[in-house]
């Protein structure tokens, strides 16, 4: 499996639709188990308010990503793969929805 960044944007409207999507993508994960996983994601506000976010997964292909991202009615049309990482401090304490 391959690491991937996927930037989808301004799906949600509030944090209760982000937190009802992110259930259905725990369910459609261990579904897809073996092909995808989640790594993490940060959701962002967009310039109109809305909420987007970057989310890393690891996957067996981009076909994969996007197969999960129609599972959850997330669209996953920007997905690039990672080429490296360089971590300099921890993430701070995270926001847990779902």
């Amino acid at each position: 499996m391959e690491l991937y960044m996927i930037r989808r944007r301004g799906i949600w409207a509030n944090d209760e639709e982000l937190a009802a999507t992110n259930v259905k993508s725990v369910e459609a994960g261990e579904a897809m188990a073996g092909r995808l996983r989640w790594i993490r994601s940060y959701a962002v506000t967009e310039a109109d308010g809305r909420i987007g976010s970057v989310c890393f997964y690891e996957a067996e292909s981009p076909d994969a990503i996007r197969e999960h991202g129609e599972r959850i009615g997330a669209p996953s049309e920007e997905v690039q793969p990672v080429r490296g990482a360089a971590v300099k401090q921890p993430d701070p304490q995270p926001v847990v929805y779902g």
